[in-house]
């Protein structure tokens, strides 16, 4: 099971008197709406453990996501379960789900949806009536979302941003909840298109999938190659996840957290003032003010799943890695010797907290 449903959810009642003595915060029982749906937090992590066998960290990851309103984008080699993951979660909700195969041949249309001609049967004219894509769901799984051209991924931007398409000169509300889970595969480069930097940096998290361990893939293989079966129950609404997802944005933070989130993205930035010298040397470009928003909103509610009632520095270290590493472009230099934006991340992190050690002994 994971650790956020064994550690989570049962907020203190301090939690809602702290927030109704802010006035800069509305009047909102976050602990009352965390504790509604603590049952439904077990519910929801014993029935994922009965279909995925392991991938805690990923699965608490992609419920931040969720949580905050955010996308996210997996990635792994195949066989990891990355779709099978996507959809076990997607059935554990109640509402529509929908996913597309990227394809090469993919286009706009097949996922927006298009204007079709059809007779008006009651006067017999021919008018145009809009027939919905695939993206007019709650939750949209996007299969190998780097196998389309870039004019079909362009597709994705609008909705991901805006909450909205635009098809035919109209424009379209996205249903809410809205959500993309996208998956790619690293290692099968023919035949791909790389996302651009505009759409990399709509998705909140970037989940890096790894082997899974030698107990938990012989209980892979023992689920697979027997008659074990499982079925799963939704356990939560469309209406859960926005009451849910208003109260994570109302958990409380420090000035010192706000500060220490905005420290680590603007690290990232090679022309910033006080860059380092290994980030000069190794970033072509960092994270945008994006990147700080993403990890206040990630800590927020990583704190909420571990049954906090504020957020702090470690929660935002802990999210640095999935919210920074696809944000950041190396220069051809640090890719030719193999660093990665992870140990980017991961250095600046330490550097952060050595200077934080430094300054509390003076």
């Amino acid at each position: 099971m994971p650790d956020f449903v064994r550690t989570a959810v049962p907020l203190a009642r301090r939690f809602s008197l702290t927030l109704r003595s802010m006035s800069v915060i509305p009047v909102i029982d976050e602990a009352a709406i965390i504790d509604r749906f603590r049952d439904k937090f077990g519910s929801f992590g014993e029935q994922m453990g009965g279909v995925i066998v392991g991938l805690e960290d990923v699965i608490e990851q992609i419920v931040i996501s969720i949580l905050c309103g955010g996308h996210c984008i997996l990635e792994g080699v195949p066989g990891l379960a990355k779709t099978k993951l996507i959809s076990t979660m997607a059935g554990l909700m109640a509402m529509d789900f929908r996913r597309i195969q990227f394809t090469p041949d993919l286009m706009p249309g097949d996922i927006t949806g298009s204007d079709v001609l059809q007779e008006d049967q009651t006067t017999g004219k021919r008018v145009f009536h809009f027939l919905p894509g695939p993206l007019f769901s709650n939750i949209v799984l996007a299969d190998e979302i780097n196998r389309t051209p870039p004019k079909t991924q362009s597709a994705l931007l609008e909705a991901m941003e805006e909450r909205q398409l635009t098809v035919g000169g109209r424009t379209y509300p996205l249903p809410s909840p809205f959500f993309v889970l996208a998956t790619q595969n690293p290692i099968e480069q023919e035949g791909t298109y790389p996302l651009p930097e505009a759409q990399l940096d709509r998705f909140m998290l970037k989940i890096q999938l790894g082997y899974p361990a030698e107990e938990e893939e012989i209980e892979v293989a023992k689920r697979a190659t027997t008659g074990y079966s499982f079925q799963t129950q939704p356990v939560l609404s469309g209406e859960d996840l926005l009451d849910l997802r208003q109260a994570v944005r109302g958990v409380p933070a420090g000035d010192a957290v706000y500060q220490y989130a905005a420290a680590l993205a603007r690290a990232t930035r090679p022309g910033a003032e006080g860059a380092s010298a290994f980030v000069r040397e190794n970033v072509a470009w960092g994270a945008g003010p994006r990147a700080t928003i993403c990890l206040m909103l990630a800590a927020k509610a990583r704190a909420v799943l571990r049954g906090r009632y504020h957020a702090m520095t470690e929660d935002v270290a802990a999210m640095a890695v999935p919210v920074l590493r696809h944000r950041l472009r190396l220069t051809f230099t640090a890719e030719s010797a193999g660093l990665t934006p992870d140990a980017v991340v991961w250095e600046l992190l330490e550097s952060l907290s050595s200077k934080s050690r430094k300054g509390s002994r003076k």
